[in-house]
């Protein structure tokens, strides 16, 4: 096996974007592809290793570019900056999402027809948009992801299946949201699963996570069993 990474730049319109892809080289066949929706900070070093982690399991790992080419904040000021426009106008969240689906089916080791979308905490809430807006993939996993819909779009079914990794005691989605999205998956005649861990707060993935106050602390156990949770899931969905 030998992992092999490189950037690649798109557009969103007159936006340049660029995402980091990765993949094992060792076999020339077309592979399915898992797009990796950043957190509030942009594409950082934490999306670019799990692109490698998703290229060893088989797969091609695209880690998107939410922000633009270049912008990763330094501080939580400046991420919630970042994030600001999407969060307050979800069709252009829905917008640049599908930018970065488009450039990945394009790459040559792509299997396009066996596409899934991965997201931690503000790219949770990312691929769970892809998924209401019926976008072509197979699978959409949230890790620690905000869960709440726009409220000015209509309901339709959702074609994708949809797994949701949540931390129990995650203060930045109150059970409220929790209740909602369960009750939208219902609605939507969905398949989807949403896994709760306990003693586990937001931002569980991440090792840099360490500010209880805020609610953002890495939790290892969860972090591994999460993501095995998450590679069983892919297995299913790319049969």
């Amino acid at each position: 096996m030998a992992i092999v990474s490189n950037t690649v730049g798109y557009l969103d319109e007159s936006s340049p974007l660029e995402a980091f892809f990765a993949f094992d080289d060792s076999s020339n066949m077309r592979r399915p592809v898992v797009l990796i929706f950043h957190a509030w900070a942009g594409r950082d070093e934490f999306v670019e290793e799990q692109a490698k982690q998703i290229a060893a399991l088989g797969y091609v790992g695209f880690a998107v570019d939410m922000y633009g080419k270049g912008q990763v904040g330094q501080s939580p000021e400046e991420n919630a900056r970042l994030m600001h426009p999407f969060m307050a106008d979800r069709d252009l969240l829905f917008k640049r999402a599908a930018a970065a689906l488009a450039a990945a089916k394009l790459l040559p080791w792509v299997d396009d027809k066996k596409v899934a979308a991965i997201g931690f905490c503000f790219g949770g809430l990312c691929v769970l948009d892809l998924a209401r807006k019926g976008a072509a993939v197979n699978a959409v996993v949230s890790f620690h992801g905000l869960l709440t819909a726009p409220e000015h779009w209509v309901a339709q079914p959702i074609t994708a299946s949809v797994l949701v990794l949540h931390g129990h005691d995650d203060p930045l989605v109150p059970v409220e949201h929790v209740q909602g999205f369960q009750q939208e998956m219902r609605a939507a005649d969905a398949d989807w699963q949403f896994v709760s861990y306990g003693k586990t707060m937001h931002s569980f993935t991440n090792p840099n996570a360490n500010d209880p106050v805020f609610g953002t602390v890495y939790n290892a156990a969860t972090a591994r069993r999460s993501w095995l949770a998450m590679q069983s899931f892919l297995a299913e969905n790319f049969v």
